[in-house]
């Protein structure tokens, strides 16, 4: 019988595993090295080379699209995605064309529109998507976006009346409304309400005009994999079609370029985590290059409080707009990012980027605050064999739970929820999970079980609130709806897309790669590995010396910059500074860098492993 262990009580590899990139089967970071799945095999090497002879690519190129299961008929689509190609017909959406043919009745009469929005990216990108189009075409446009403390997710019926006591004669929920019937019920008679909302339910439908959810059990259009901004902006096209149809253009009124609301579809898409396939990835890639002009007033403060100075990419939605917007939902004024992202005063608008940049910095420190605590909690509930990890606090705030939940998922590579207790007693709280465990069908069920108060989302994120009495039963119910979880490992393998010599790490070779961009979840980044790499130098820089920078030799002599970030506590910094310069293996992205008018390559640092 094969040993289960090595001698020093570590796992024993896997003997019909596929063998680990480099060898490495646990790294500083403790992970395996796996290649992404085809990358060594020799099937996807030759349709690697067809796809690059076909498509006049370079061939890691092709290779990189083999891997990624691109088809050779989608293959020019998905390196230069067009809206002609891949925008899909809105009225493939089930109740798309009543809430097109009243949304174009509200603009031919003139009509008072409310928006009523999410408190987070989607949502308030959504919302002045829609804003955006009704005030070009010469509506009225009331819009409320909850406070998450006061008011708690999705519509609440004084503000909803408020927008009718306003002049609303037309009400739009976007990214929140498909299960609040109870409420939008309530409405009949005082305005015509349509919702457009991508969140799963189970519930009964409110009685409305028009609930579009791709998401709905009977709607056929396969477009459940989008955000509530890009539904909004499908119902833009609908509308302006309908109008279109009606001669609303015929006279003077031109028709808007929707075009360039795709920044806002962009920014939404990346930061609630959609997919970067077929048309989320033409909505990305096209909205980027829209943000990159820098015309939406608000967006483009907001690039500069966060030191983006090169155009737009993916990352900086995700990383650098996306936390800023979020942060007034969180712990602050709910609306201050729609605000933003509708202000056409370039001076208001650099005061309220400055306000969510501070938000956001009071937000990482309420966070830190819970997280430390979080984790212990997190740790001991998984030695208890929980496969689901549930932790509630008293003094924790509502606002940062889901990005701790997040930081949890990602420590321990289970689905973890984290709530807040609320004066009253009861539980507020937000749930994230790993792919392949749908975590909002289970919210859902145990609403539906009456153990949850109010609760729903995706399948990676959902809401939810209880009574703290039930917090036990929820926990077990969660572990018996997913039992795979208590089966998964501790760590994730680290995905592997080629191996390359530091003598190969060109700028050239990066930009080859960047032809895939935008890159997020659904199309990862190409993860590269240096083998055999000796360090040359190592630097703190930055302005809290947090960011390493290593220059990296190769045995003849080629030179390349590599950077890690955070690198205060980190493993792979003590590794990398390490004095007695021990030749490692580098794991991390390649990309290149534009700088007083040179390019050149830098290695960003995600793991190191002893060579």
């Amino acid at each position: 019988m094969l040993p289960t262990t090595t001698p020093d009580g570590a796992p024993a590899p896997d003997p019909t595993a596929t063998p680990a990139v480099l060898n490495v089967e646990c790294s500083v970071n403790g992970r395996r090295w796996s290649w992404r799945e085809g990358a060594d095999n020799p099937t996807t090497s030759r349709l690697g080379a067809a796809l690059a002879q076909q498509l006049g690519i370079p061939e890691i190129v092709g290779r990189l699209l083999a891997m990624r299961g691109v088809a050779p008929e989608h293959a020019p689509h998905f390196l230069a995605p067009t809206l002609r190609a891949l925008l899909p017909d809105p009225s493939s959406l089930t109740d798309m064309d009543k809430a097109a043919t009243r949304m174009a009745q509200a603009v031919q009469a003139g009509e008072t529109i409310g928006i009523f929005g999410d408190y987070d990216v989607d949502g308030a990108c959504a919302s002045a998507v829609l804003a955006a189009f009704f005030e070009q075409l010469g509506c009225s446009v009331l819009t409320h976006i909850p406070d998450r403390m006061t008011e708690g997710y999705g519509p609440n019926l004084p503000a909803l009346d408020n927008l009718v006591a306003q002049g609303a004669t037309l009400l739009i929920c976007v990214d929140c409304g498909t299960a609040s019937a109870a409420i939008l019920n309530q409405l009949a008679g005082k305005a015509d309400v349509v919702v457009l909302d991508h969140h799963k339910s189970e519930d009964v439908l409110p009685d409305i005009l028009a609930t579009v959810n791709p998401n709905r059990p009977d709607c056929s259009s396969g477009l459940g994999h989008i955000c509530a901004a890009a539904l909004s902006f499908l119902a833009t096209v609908a509308t302006r079609r309908t109008l279109r149809q009606n001669g609303f253009f015929n006279g003077n009124q031109p028709e808007p370029d929707l075009r360039h609301l795709l920044d806002l579809v962009a920014l939404a898409t990346v930061c609630d985590v959609m997919p970067l396939q077929g048309v989320n990835r033409l909505f990305v890639s096209e909205g980027l290059k829209i943000m990159a002009g820098r015309q939406r007033v608000g967006v483009a403060a907001l690039l500069e409080i966060a030191g983006v100075t090169k155009a737009p990419d993916a990352f900086s939605c995700g990383f650098a707009l996306g936390p800023r917007i979020n942060a007034g939902g969180r712990i602050a004024e709910a609306a201050l990012g729609l605000r933003l992202l509708r202000c056409p005063d370039p001076h208001e608008a650099r005061q309220m980027a400055e306000r969510l940049d501070a938000v956001n910095r009071r937000r990482q420190d309420v966070e830190s605050d819970i997280l430390e605590r979080a984790m212990e909690q997190a740790a001991e509930q998984k030695a208890a064999g929980h496969g689901v990890i549930l932790l509630a606090g008293k003094d924790w705030h509502p606002g940062v739970v889901g990005i701790v939940a997040g930081r949890i998922k990602e420590r321990f590579n289970r689905p973890a929820l984290v709530g807040a207790q609320q004066e009253d007693g009861s539980i507020k709280g937000s749930g994230r999970s790993v792919v392949g465990l749908d975590l909002g069908t289970v919210i859902i069920a145990a609403r539906q079980a009456n153990i949850l108060k109010t609760g729903g989302g995706h399948a990676m994120a959902a809401g939810f609130s209880l009574e703290a009495d039930k917090l036990a039963d929820f926990h077990a119910f969660l572990n018996a709806r997913l039992p795979q979880a208590a089966t998964l490992p501790d760590t994730v393998d680290l995905t592997i897309d080629a191996v390359v010599a530091v003598t190969g790490a060109t700028a050239e070779l990066a930009t080859d790669m960047a032809a895939l961009a935008p890159f997020g979840a659904g199309n990862p980044e190409p993860l590269i590995a240096l083998p055999n790499v000796h360090i040359v130098r190592t630097d703190r820089i930055g302005r809290d010396s947090n960011t390493l920078r290593v220059l990296v030799r190769a045995s003849n002599g080629t030179r390349l910059k590599a950077l890690l970030f955070k690198a205060d506590g980190n493993p792979l910094a003590q590794i990398l500074e390490d004095t007695t310069r021990p030749p490692v293996h580098l794991a991390g992205y390649l990309r290149a860098e534009s700088w007083n008018g040179r390019t050149d390559a830098t290695f960003f640092v995600q793991d190191v492993a002893h060579a």
